[in-house]
C-alpha cells in the first residue's frame, strides 16, 4: 500500500507507514488496480418487436433492478466489516480521536504542526500524535448532525459535544456585538422621543395658557376676535383699547375691527399691518399683573376705483377738453393731479366726472388718488394722447360727446388765415371770422345710429396739417327711436338673417324680448337671447349700449339696431333697455 504522505510502499497489513508513521487506510481490501481491471459481464438484453414489426434491443428493467439490489447488499456487508475494524482500532488506542470542524474553505491545506487538515470544504482537528484523518463525505461511518446551527459530518462513534465550529463562534460574537448596538440604539431612541414628548407637552401646556386670535366679521367689516384665558370673574384690561373685559367661560372675548388700527394714519399704508395688544389682569388687591403681549397681522384693503370713461387707461383724443368719469365708494376722498375733487362725488352712486384739459403735446397724464373709509389709498393713472400740432386746431370745450338729434353744431378755432376742410358729413359752414380770429363752425350730420366720427383738417403754407377726429355717440331719443322697431317674429328673424348687411347699413331697429340666456362677454356686456315664443330658438347676440346693466336670467324688453353677424347669429346694438 502506498503512503499518501511520503509515497512509501508498505504492506497492506501494516497500520502505519514505515517511513513517516502516517496512518494507512487498511479498509481497502482489494487494490484499486484490480477494480480498474474488473470486467463485469454485460446484463443480458432482449430483443422485442412492437405491433409495427420494429425491434427494440434494451435490457430488461427487472434484471437491472436485481443487479442494483445485489450491489447494495454487497456494499452493506462491506460497511459492516469496516465499521467493526474501526471500532477495534479505536479500542486499542487511548485516548480516542477528537474531531472538530474549524472552518469552511474550498481549498485543502495542511499546516506544519500537523494539527489542522482541510478536505473539500471542511477543516478537521485531531491530536498531533494521531495525525490528520481524511474521511470522505459519502463514508457510511459519518452521519448528519447539527450543532450550534452548523451542519457537518462526524463519525458515528465520536463524541459530538466537543465539536465547536469556528464559524459558529464568530457568529455568536457578531450577534453579541449587534445585540449591544441594538440596545444602545434603543436607549438613544427612547431618550430622544422621551425628550420630544416632554418638550411637546410643555409647549402644549404653554399654548393652553396663551391667547387665541381668529379672523372674524364685526359690523359687516373685517375684524379679529381675541380670546384670553383666565379665571371666571377676572378683569382683563387692554391698554391699547382703554377697556376692561370680564373672563366668562374661561376666556375674556374681545372683538376688534381691523380699521381701528389705521383709520387715523394719513401716511401711505402697506398691504398688511402688525398689531400688538398689551393685556393686564386686575388682582384682588387692585394691582395689575401684565400678561404676554398679543401680536397678530391684519390685511388692509385697497380703496375701490373704477374707470367708466374712457374704456381704457390710455386713449387718443382730439379735443381740448375731455370728460373722464370714475366710480368710487361714497364718502371717499378723491384727488386728480393733487387737486381735491371730493365734493364732485355723487353721494348715492359714488360717480364723479373730471373735465380734463388736453394739450397737443402727446401724452397728457392724469393721476387719480382715492382714500375710502376703512381702506388704504389706491391710485389710477389715465393717459390722454393728443398729437402735437404745428397748426393749432381745437374744438370748443362744450362740444358734446353724445347727441340725440341728427344735426349738431361744431365750433372750432385754428390759426388765422389757415384753410380748413371738413372730411365728414356736414352742412352750413360759417368761416366769417376764420381770417381774423381763426374761429369757424359747421353743422355735423350724423348719418347712422351709434358712434359718428367728425373729421376736420387745417392747412397753412409751410406747416404740417393738423387733423382732428372726434367721435359723437348719436342715438335718437326714446320717443323717436322705439317706434321704428320691427318685431322679431319667425318671418322677421328669417328676413334679418337673409338681409343683415342691408339692415345694418340702415341701422334698422328691432324689438328683442325674453330672458337673458347667457353672457358672451362681461365687459362690454354681450349676451345671447332666444327670441322665439318658447325661447328655445331664433338666437340673437345683443351688445349693451344702454344705461342699464344686464343680469343673467332676467327678462328684458330691448330696443336695438342691426350691426353685423356673430357666430351665424344676428348682432344687434341695444340702445334702450326696459324691465318686463
Amino acid at each position: 500500500m502506498k503512503c499518501p504522505n511520503c509515497g512509501q510502499w508498505n504492506r497492506a497489513s501494516i497500520p502505519r507507514c514505515l517511513r513517516c508513521g502516517t496512518v494507512l487506510d487498511s479498509t481497502q481490501d482489494t487494490p484499486s488496480w484490480k477494480e480498474q481491471l474488473r470486467d463485469d459481464k454485460a446484463p443480458p438484453s432482449y430483443i422485442r418487436f412492437d405491433q409495427d414489426g420494429l425491434d427494440n434491443d434494451q435490457p430488461d428493467a427487472r434484471d437491472v433492478l436485481a443487479d442494483e439490489m445485489h450491489l447494495l447488499k454487497e456494499r452493506k456487508a462491506e460497511g459492516i466489516q469496516r465499521q467493526r475494524r474501526l471500532k477495534n482500532d479505536v479500542a486499542r488506542k487511548e485516548p480516542g480521536p477528537v474531531v472538530r470542524v474549524m472552518a469552511h474553505d474550498s481549498q485543502a491545506s495542511f499546516d506544519r504542526a500537523g494539527e489542522t487538515h482541510q478536505t473539500g470544504s471542511r477543516v478537521y482537528y485531531r491530536e498531533p500524535d494521531l495525525g490528520p484523518v481524511d474521511l470522505q463525505r459519502d463514508d457510511p461511518l459519518w452521519r448528519e448532525a447539527e450543532i450550534y446551527g452548523t451542519r457537518f459530518q462526524a463519525p458515528v462513534h465520536e463524541d459530538l459535544t466537543h465539536i465547536i465550529p469556528a464559524r459558529t463562534r464568530r457568529l455568536r460574537k457578531l450577534l453579541r456585538v449587534l445585540l449591544v448596538m441594538l440596545i444602545l440604539v434603543l436607549v438613544i431612541l427612547v431618550g430622544y422621543f422621551g425628550y420630544q414628548y416632554y418638550a411637546m407637552r410643555r409647549q402644549t401646556l404653554k399654548e393652553e395658557n396663551q391667547a387665541v386670535v381668529v379672523a372674524s366679521i364685526y359690523n359687516d367689516l373685517a375684524a379679529h376676535t381675541i380670546m384670553i384665558p383666565g379665571t371666571d370673574g377676572q378683569q382683563i384690561y387692554i391698554r391699547e383699547l382703554h377697556t376692561s373685559y370680564t373672563v366668562n367661560g374661561g376666556f375674556a372675548t374681545i372683538e376688534v375691527a381691523d380699521h381701528v388700527w389705521y383709520d387715523a394714519l394719513e401716511d401711505f399704508l402697506d398691504e398688511s399691518m402688525e398689531v400688538n395688544l398689551t393685556p393686564f389682569v386686575k388682582t384682588a388687591s387692585g394691582q395689575q399683573r401684565p400678561l404676554d403681549v398679543i401680536t397678530y397681522t391684519i390685511d388692509i384693503p385697497e380703496s375701490p376705483i373704477k374707470l367708466l370713461t374712457p374704456d381704457a387707461n390710455r386713449v387718443e383724443v382730439a379735443s381740448t377738453m375731455y370728460a373722464m368719469r370714475f366710480q368710487v365708494r361714497t364718502g371717499s376722498k378723491v384727488y386728480v393731479n393733487d387737486i381735491d375733487v371730493s365734493d364732485t362725488v355723487n353721494s348715492e352712486t359714488g360717480e364723479f366726472s373730471y373735465n380734463a384739459t388736453v394739450q397737443p403735446i402727446g401724452d397728457n397724464i392724469f393721476k387719480v388718488r382715492v382714500r375710502s373709509q376703512y381702506c388704504r389709498e389706491s391710485t389710477m393713472t389715465v393717459v390722454l394722447y393728443r398729437e402735437a400740432q404745428e397748426i393749432p386746431l381745437d374744438l370748443a370745450a362744450d362740444t358734446y360727446t353724445s347727441y340725440t338729434l341728427e344735426y349738431m353744431t361744431i365750433k372750432c378755432t385754428t390759426l388765422p388765415g389757415a384753410t380748413i376742410s371738413i372730411e365728414s358729413p356736414f352742412t352750413q359752414v360759417d368761416i366769417t371770422n376764420l381770417a381774423s380770429t381763426g374761429a369757424f363752425s359747421f353743422e355735423a350730420h350724423f348719418d347712422h345710429i351709434g358712434y359718428n366720427t367728425v373729421k376736420i383738417r387745417s392747412s397753412f403754407p409751410g406747416l404740417k396739417d393738423s387733423l382732428i377726429e372726434y367721435q359723437v355717440y348719436y342715438v335718437p331719443s326714446a320717443d323717436v327711436y322705439t317706434p321704428k322697431a320691427w318685431p322679431l317674429t319667425a318671418d322677421g328673424y328669417s328676413e334679418l338673417i337673409s338681409n343683415i348687411q342691408v339692415r345694418a347699413a340702415r341701422t334698422q331697429v328691432y324689438l328683442v324680448t325674453g330672458h337673458l340666456a347667457y353672457f358672451v362677454s362681461e365687459k362690454p356686456q354681450m349676451a345671447v337671447f332666444y327670441t322665439s315664443p318658447d325661447e328655445k330658438s331664433q338666437p340673437v347676440m345683443v351688445q349693451n349700449y344702454s344705461s342699464r346693466d344686464w343680469v343673467e336670467g332676467q327678462y328684458y324688453r330691448i330696443y336695438a339696431d342691426a350691426y353685423s353677424t356673430y357666430s351665424a347669429m344676428p348682432w344687434l346694438c341695444a340702445r334702450y333697455t326696459y324691465l318686463n
